[in-house]
């Protein structure tokens, strides 16, 4: 597993959108972006970051800041999530965990004697 440390740029990446739409890292050239990777659309855990992300957007875009939550979800999954919960960023699906690995976040975890991706 890669890991970033602090101060190396970002990988590139495009990822397929809710919409089923292309999204790259560099359309946001000159913004902030706050890539946020969670394992699953509409699990309790995913669900609490996620909406208070949605509740910290007014404050987020005050300072140039653009959220994208980042899954191995299915591309159909996510706008069930953004219905669901009235999320107000961009979602994206990272299927084969391509992304997550460059990221370096990506592997086995372990939380209370369960093992999970």
């Amino acid at each position: 597993m890669n890991t970033l440390t602090a101060g190396t740029p970002a990988p590139a990446f495009t990822l397929m959108n809710q919409n089923n739409e292309p999204v790259s890292l560099s359309d946001f050239k000159g913004k902030k972006v706050l890539a946020y990777f969670y394992p699953k659309a509409m699990t309790p855990g995913c669900t609490v970051q996620a909406c208070g992300l949605r509740d910290s957007k007014t404050e987020l875009d005050e300072k140039n800041v653009v959220v994208l939550g980042i899954s191995i979800d299915a591309v159909k999954r996510l706008p069930k999530f953004i219905e669901r919960d009235n999320l107000n960023f961009t979602l994206l699906s990272d299927e084969d965990h391509a992304v997550a690995d460059q990221f370096g976040v990506w592997g086995l975890k372990k939380f209370t004697l369960r093992n999970f991706h």
